[in-house]
């Protein structure tokens, strides 16, 4: 078993993280956040670059905005799918309404709009409002 590289969603600072110690909440080196806490963090379009790049972990995006029914609806499926997929995969969430500019990035033509990141590419993509056990076959599949 090797380290894997995870991104702090709080700080941004790389940290090097024995595998078998993904279940055991590992803590960032800087800032001491929680880099596998089973929750949907939202993040930033600089943190969601450096994390899509540099993660071994999947990393799920789902682009949002406050005003849109279907995302409001989904928020709570994308919680418990992050708590299921805690040490699998992490879940973040970005507000498309506050980083227009990450809208256009990433080529977001509706929401909420499902993005896996795996080792800096795209793996694939999803949009419409999904309930826990679709969000989490989704990112298994």
């Amino acid at each position: 078993m090797g380290n894997r590289t995870l991104t702090c969603l709080q700080c941004g600072q790389l940290n090097r993280v024995p595998e078998a110690r993904l279940g055991a909440k590992p803590k960032c080196g800087t800032c001491g956040a929680d880099l596998v806490n089973g929750k949907a963090v939202e993040v930033d379009p600089a943190i969601l670059e450096k994390a899509a790049k540099h993660d071994d972990l999947p990393l799920v995006v789902d682009f949002w905005a406050p005003w849109c029914g279907p995302c409001r609806m989904m928020a709570p499926e994308f919680s418990k799918a992050a708590a299921k997929l805690a040490g699998q995969a992490r879940l973040v969430k970005l507000d498309t309404q506050k980083h227009q500019s990450a809208g256009g990035r990433y080529r977001i033509r509706g929401i909420p709009t499902l993005v896996a990141f795996e080792r800096g590419k795209e793996k694939k993509r999803q949009s419409g409002a999904l309930r826990e056990g679709q969000i989490v076959g989704w990112v298994k599949g």
